[in-house]
């Protein structure tokens, strides 16, 4: 007998017929003998609509309060379902983040879950029950109700796993599993049967959407095995574990790619130590994330030319601040690229082999693609490339590593 903890995000249970869909799967688990634990999400749009109706009120609603309204999202799906599995026969206790004393720090709107008591939901799965908890949602210290922001209900997902030590958390997505890229740029995309959390934690950084960053780090934190599945059709999904196996033929597991990306680059500026520092502290003060960073000795003597990527949605506020540190500096000139687009290879396998690098930039370079910027690490490379090449070089590179051919 199992214990698994499955999530169901918004579109999964987005209706009155979905959650009963969801009802019978979760029945369906529970009658092979599997003790279960359900996530859940708000029904899909209903966060939108409490933010705007808060924003009607307030601008900007009181943290506090909007975490109180917000809450109740997950209140609603998780009774509706709760109601749905007691009509098929199967029993059920629905409990809110703070009824299963998931406590947080006191961040609202971006809380980070700190503990779970697991007592509760523990006594409840003794008794033969389903227990349905409200994710994206805690308690702090205080008693005030917290909510943990994007990806919140993945996260007390894995979390809710780790404290009952349950064998495997299952999130539910409208996708049957991990693929070598996005299967709308690249048609021969393959699902994943397995990839390891390194490879995950790479691929959500880089511009995965299917699991949001923070509950990889956590299930990679406290070794939560995750599987993700599709709640509109069977499968087996993708397996996201600790096991690398067979690293030695399995050089790249997939293909990442950001849209979202804007380059920044300031020329002539004094090549001494300190620089970088003067250019980034600012960025870093406005709370813009620094991504790429590129420091090139210029042609001219004792100057340096310094590129970095931000956010599109922090180009004209990145821009703004370089524009003023490079007069603060004498720096000869500021230049800026907002049709860029970063492009990612992962895979453990780079560890043990040689060349990866070159292939890559070879099947780039055949297709006539300039790469403008290189970052790499122990298991990716990335490239940063002209917005109109981002479909291109994917699939010429998704090609050349023969990742539509399984292992």
């Amino acid at each position: 007998m199992a214990l698994i903890v499955q999530k169901y995000g918004g579109t999964s249970v987005g209706s009155v017929e979905r959650i009963q869909a969801v009802a019978e799967k979760v029945k369906q688990a529970r009658d092979r003998g599997d003790r279960i634990v359900v996530v859940v999400s708000a029904m899909s749009g209903e966060t939108d609509r409490l933010i705007g109706l808060a924003r009607a009120i307030q601008q900007p609603p009181a943290p506090r309060e909007l975490d109180v309204l917000l809450s109740t999202g997950e209140q609603v799906t998780i009774a509706l379902l709760a109601m749905a599995l007691d009509a098929l026969g199967c029993p059920a206790r629905s409990y809110t983040g703070a009824q299963v004393q998931v406590l947080t720090d006191s961040a609202h709107n971006k809380a980070r879950i700190r503990d779970i008591a697991g007592a509760r939901v523990q006594a409840d799965l003794d008794a033969g029950r389903v227990v349905v908890v409200a994710g994206f949602q805690g308690i702090d210290e205080h008693g005030n109700i917290t909510t943990l922001g994007r990806g919140g209900s993945d996260t007390s997902a894995v979390a809710m796993a780790a404290a009952l030590n349950a064998d495997e958390c299952q999130i539910y997505t409208d996708v049957d599993g991990v693929y070598t890229t996005d299967p709308r740029i690249e048609p021969r995309a393959r699902k994943l049967p397995r990839i390891t959390f390194e490879e995950m934690l790479e691929m959500a950084s880089l511009g995965s959407k299917v699991l949001q960053i923070r509950s990889v780090e956590f299930a990679g934190k406290y070794k939560v095995p995750l599987r993700v599945l599709s709640s509109f059709q069977e499968g087996s999904g993708t397996l996201i574990s600790f096991e690398e196996e067979n690293v030695e033929e399995a050089k790249i597991a997939g293909i990442a790619f950001a849209k979202d990306e804007a380059k920044l680059t300031i020329l002539g500026v004094p090549d001494q130590p300190g620089v970088a520092h003067k250019i980034l502290g600012p960025i870093s003060d406005a709370n813009i994330e620094v991504d790429m960073i590129v420091q090139n000795v210029a042609a001219h003597e004792q100057t340096t030319d310094f590129t970095f990527t931000v956010h599109r949605n922090d180009y004209t506020k990145a821009m703004d601040i370089l524009r003023a540190t490079a007069e603060s500096l004498s720096a000869r000139e500021v230049l800026g690229d907002e049709k860029i687009v970063k492009i990612s290879l992962v895979g453990v396998g780079m560890r043990s082999h040689a060349g990866i690098a070159t292939r890559m930039f070879e099947a780039l370079a055949r297709e006539g693609i300039n790469i403008r910027m290189i970052s790499t690490s122990e298991i990716k490379i990335s490239v940063v490339v002209d917005e109109r090449y981002l479909e291109l070089g994917v699939r010429a590179l998704h090609e050349a590593f023969d990742l539509a051919n399984a292992d």
